[in-house]
């Protein structure tokens, strides 16, 4: 738990050193309470004692009632303060690093987990830092201090707390020692009920197809139901801590009193009113004692689930990604690059999958200079989508050099890199906004943050600052909405957004789920023209499209983006047979190379790929 706290900020640490201050005021006011308990009653069972007096000792015992109020306030606010913004930026951290993670490291953590760390399992690390970090220090202290102003007071009595103090110790390590593994359990249940219930609202349509409503009921109902016992469990055994703390409490008063009555009675008659104040001290004492340790179970209650929850949120802060920068600088880049600009090279290449023994490539080599357009066809499981995946660094090849613009993708900065690239992946994905916001949606991430580092930037500078990045949107805005058409037309994505109501303002549910498989890719497609980069990569991006539909955007391609390397992992033979290059893959083999005539003469597996899906009369035509 305490190694998460190294990302406290200097001004909490600040804050939280003013709350120790405070937390310790209270303390100290706390304790001066019974003193002037015991003033009071010396007065009162002191004959001829003045009221006025007890008047001002009981005026003295109320301001500092509300000494150690004011100091709780405080220190509560400040608690809250620091656990939010803490929360906050644990959050965004966690996000960011997300963020950076490639597929390896996704395959570490489910979504759902994800989802539990980042909401969950934070919300517990801010409950702790709200009260158990105030109670962890208050207890201590309060204990310590309260056992050493009652030290020398009363050997029976001592005793007597030293015995409830055993007691409530022995009690909490049992307690801790049976919950522990059973709130480790508890997150874990969490990440599977949000798994469950995520992958039953993701595959609603297949569940309702199937009639297997019931199943996924069932499904839910045990996972509900671990969770819900292992919560029982918890709650049932932190429920015996507050019963017995009162108890040991209630029972160390009785034996106060009764150890009390005894002393007084054995007492000399001007010692008895001596004894009586003493007790009446003690007993103030001796609760204040019961109470740290009272206040110490409730960190224990809070620091399992709260601990367990840091350790998770530092797996996922701790784990590096695989891919990481390049150290070229753009000069470098540019200077080793020279006129290879749009080429894409793999020279040797072979690659396996982390979690995997045996190589999904093996030995691959061709090379896609500027405007090609370079093909990847095979059975299912070959390799293909592998293989470019390796161009953007979503892998690195395990052997061999996979070189983009005459560079080692190694060596690029990866926002340069990826600058280059418009992928369209072999799943489609939309955001939620608008068709639009999706077409364009990598420069208006890119406008976002520019804005926003510019604005920062410039605060002091006011209005002038405003007035010009309002200027620069608006025309922005313009050249935007025509960049976003002629990207949709290359897509012919243009005929169906209009139709839809608002056209390129239409709204897109989150997923696309409001749009069809079709629609989707050629939204998906629009999205890597929109940025004209160098390197344009489809894996299987046609799939969905009908065939007329699919020449349609090809020829567009073709004539639009002339200048870009295309690289296309497709099943359809009539989709990549006009291409520069088409390479064929077998089980992680490059078996063929050519053109689609010189395959269809030396390469086997091409040929029965392609009179599986074409007659003979339109393979040679």
């Amino acid at each position: 738990m305490f190694r998460i706290m190294k990302y406290l900020s200097k001004g909490e640490i600040g804050q939280m050193l003013i709350a120790l201050v405070t937390i310790v005021g209270q303390v100290y006011f706390d304790l001066k309470l019974p003193d002037y308990m015991s003033d009071i009653t010396t007065l009162v069972e002191t004959p001829g004692s003045a009221m006025a007096d007890i008047w001002i000792a009981g005026g003295k015992m109320l301001l500092v009632s509300l000494g150690s109020v004011a100091c709780a306030v405080v220190t509560g606010f400040i608690a809250a303060r620091v656990a939010a913004s803490f929360g906050q930026r644990i959050r965004s951290m966690e996000f960011r690093r997300v963020e950076s993670f490639g597929p390896a490291e996704m395959s570490r953590f489910s979504t759902a987990s994800l989802i539990t760390r980042s909401t969950n399992d934070i919300t517990q690390i801010q409950m702790f830092i709200t009260m158990g970090l105030m109670l962890i220090v208050k207890s201590p202290i309060m204990a310590v201090w309260a056992v050493a102003k009652i030290a020398g007071e009363g050997m029976e009595w001592t005793l007597a707390t030293g015995v409830a103090v055993v007691v409530l110790l022995a009690t909490i390590v049992i307690l801790m020692a049976l919950v522990m593994p059973k709130f480790k359990a508890m997150q874990r249940l969490t990440d599977n009920i949000n798994l469950v219930a995520r992958e039953n609202l993701t595959g609603l349509r297949v569940v309702r197809a199937y009639n297997a409503e019931d199943y996924q009921e069932s499904k839910f109902a045990q996972a509900n139901k671990e969770l819900t016992e292992t919560q029982l469990f918890t709650n049932r055994a932190m429920a015996i801590m507050m019963p017995l703390m009162n108890t040991v409490m209630n029972g160390l008063m009785l034996a106060v009193y009764w150890i009390g009555a005894y002393l007084i009675q054995a007492a000399a008659a001007t010692d008895k009113l001596t004894v009586f104040s003493n007790m009446v001290v003690f007993s103030s004492y001796s609760v204040q004692v019961i109470m740290s340790f009272l206040l110490m179970s409730m960190v224990f209650v809070l620091w399992p689930r709260a601990d367990v929850s840091a350790q998770r949120v530092m797996e996922v802060l701790d784990t590096r990604p695989l891919v990481t920068d390049g150290t070229d600088t753009a000069a470098d880049i540019a200077r080793i690059g020279g006129d290879q600009h749009g080429t894409v090279e793999f020279r040797d290449v072979s690659f396996t999958y982390p979690d995997s023994r045996e190589p999904m490539l093996e030995h691959v080599s061709f090379k896609a200079t500027r405007g090609q357009t370079v093909a990847f066809i095979g059975a299912t499981g070959s390799g293909k989508s592998t293989l470019i995946n390796l161009v953007p660094r979503l892998y690195d090849a395990t052997e061999g050099q996979v070189l983009v613009d005459g560079v080692d993708v190694r060596d690029w900065p990866l926002t340069g890199l990826r600058d280059r690239i418009g992928y369209v992946p072999q799943r489609s994905v939309l955001f939620k906004g608008t068709v639009a916001g999706n077409i364009s949606y990598g420069d208006d991430a890119r406008a976002a943050v520019a804005a926003g580092a510019h604005t920062s930037a410039d605060v002091a500078a006011g209005a002038q600052a405003a007035v010009a990045v309002g200027a620069q949107t608006a025309a922005g805005n313009a050249d935007s909405a025509s960049r976003i058409r002629a990207a949709a037309d290359v897509a012919h994505a243009t005929e169906f957004i209009d139709r839809m109501d608002g056209g390129f303002d239409a709204p897109i549910a989150q997923g696309g789920s409001n749009v069809s498989g079709g629609q989707k890719q050629r939204i998906s497609i629009a999205r890597a023209v929109y940025r004209h980069p160098e390197i344009l990569v489809f894996d299987d991006s046609f799939s969905a499209l009908d065939f007329k539909t699919d020449r349609d955007v090809r020829d567009a391609l073709a004539r639009e983006a002339k200048d870009a390397t295309k690289l296309i992992v497709a099943q359809r033979i009539g989709t990549i047979m006009n291409a520069d290059l088409i390479v064929v893959l077998d089980d992680g083999k490059v078996v063929g190379q050519g053109t689609h005539r010189e395959l269809l003469d030396n390469c086997d597996i091409y040929r029965q790929i392609a009179e599986s899906q074409l007659s003979k009369t339109e393979l040679t035509a």
